[in-house]
């Protein structure tokens, strides 16, 4: 055994040294992947206090560095087709010292703001509905059937807008209209052909 290990060892020591160097790329890899997941941007779409249109539509900044959110855009789908708005531009408000705020605007990592009830948001695509024939509002509680939030922002020094969608199912009701997330997350969209996608949102309104 010794001899065959003497006679080979430069074989070997070949064999031990591209061994190691596997070990540590793959452990490098593992570091690489970890940091990148890190630095990933994420944003989260929920429903919060309640499980009707009463409860607020909350958007949450997990990313590891701020971003700017530019746009808040809301795709109501009902009977009578499909309707986009911006919710950021709609969803703007006072507070207790009369001074004007906007939900466009910085969102600090471990941040989040709310737009406002899904009540709300709906409310403001009514008052943007045409009324039918009869001078009637076209939209009402049984024709809703599902509601999407889009948001689109800015991540660290990134030039390219990333974007985040979660699509939510209306359920009318006899007492209130059910809310209920189509979906366990909210969908990350920061590859380049999602980038394309999300400009297209910005064309459209």
């Amino acid at each position: 055994m010794m001899q065959w290990l003497n006679q080979n060892s430069g074989a070997l020591s070949a064999v031990t040294g591209i061994l190691t160097l596997l070990i540590w790329l793959i452990y490098l890899q593992m570091l690489y992947n970890g940091y990148v997941r890190q630095r990933r941007p994420r944003i989260l779409i929920n429903r919060g206090s309640g499980k009707d249109l009463d409860s607020l539509c909350l958007i949450s900044n997990m990313s590891a560095e701020a971003i700017f959110v530019q746009h808040i855009f809301a795709v109501l789908e009902s009977e009578e087709g499909e309707q986009r708005l911006d919710v950021a531009d709609q969803q703007q408000s006072w507070d207790y010292e009369r001074q004007y705020q906007s939900h466009q605007g910085p969102l600090e990592s471990g941040d989040f703001l709310h737009v406002g009830s899904f009540k709300d948001i709906l409310a403001h695509f009514a008052e943007h509905s045409a009324p039918n024939a009869e001078g009637q509002d076209v939209l009402s509680d049984r024709s809703f059937r599902a509601l999407e939030i889009r948001v689109v922002a800015i991540y660290g020094s990134e030039d390219s807008p990333i974007g985040a969608r979660r699509r939510f199912q209306l359920k009318p009701g006899d007492d209130a209209c059910g809310i209920t997330p189509d979906g366990l997350d909210t969908q990350r969209l920061t590859s380049r052909g999602q980038r394309h996608l999300i400009k297209q949102w910005m064309q459209e309104h």
